[in-house]
């Protein structure tokens, strides 16, 4: 019968309740990540709509609507989305602020709580919910099968 891998595995003396605690912290830090790839998603769209108003700035002037162009040009085009930043500057100020002190304080956990070892809570459940022998219901990759490091 095989088991979760030795990087996947309860460190000896780790209480139910310490797994419990670092899985919800590795829960919220999945939200932390979608919160940045959102961030950087409304960075790409920023950046798409102004080239794309660039555009219908140089349309409108060609229309003949130099007025709506001239307003368009002073009080949107290069404007900040934010009050004294561009997305970019969000981006950083995320990356280097929030999102780095919650990386460090997750790292930090698992290293004093967990001795490293990620997704304990994890591979737990899916040990609780699988079906041993069943197909796709492995226990870690068929690509490591018959490596004596992680057989029982």
């Amino acid at each position: 019968m095989s088991r979760p891998a030795p990087e996947h595995r309860r460190p000896e003396g780790v209480t139910d309740e310490t797994v419990e605690a670092v899985g919800k912290l590795s829960a919220a830090l999945d939200h932390v990540e979608d919160a940045r790839g959102h961030l950087y998603a409304f960075h790409r769209l920023m950046g798409s709509a102004e080239s794309t108003m660039e555009e219908a700035e140089a349309l409108l002037r060609e229309a003949g609507h130099a007025d709506l162009a001239d307003t368009m040009d002073r009080d949107v085009l290069g404007s900040n989305p934010l009050p004294g930043m561009w997305s970019f500057q969000m981006v950083e100020e995320y990356d280097d602020g929030f999102y780095a002190r919650a990386k460090g304080f997750h790292q930090r956990a698992l290293d004093e709580l967990m001795d490293g070892q990620r997704h304990v809570f994890e591979a737990e459940m899916k040990e609780l919910r699988r079906t041993r022998g069943r197909d796709g219901h492995e226990a870690r990759p068929a690509d490591v099968e018959g490596d004596p490091e992680y057989d029982d």
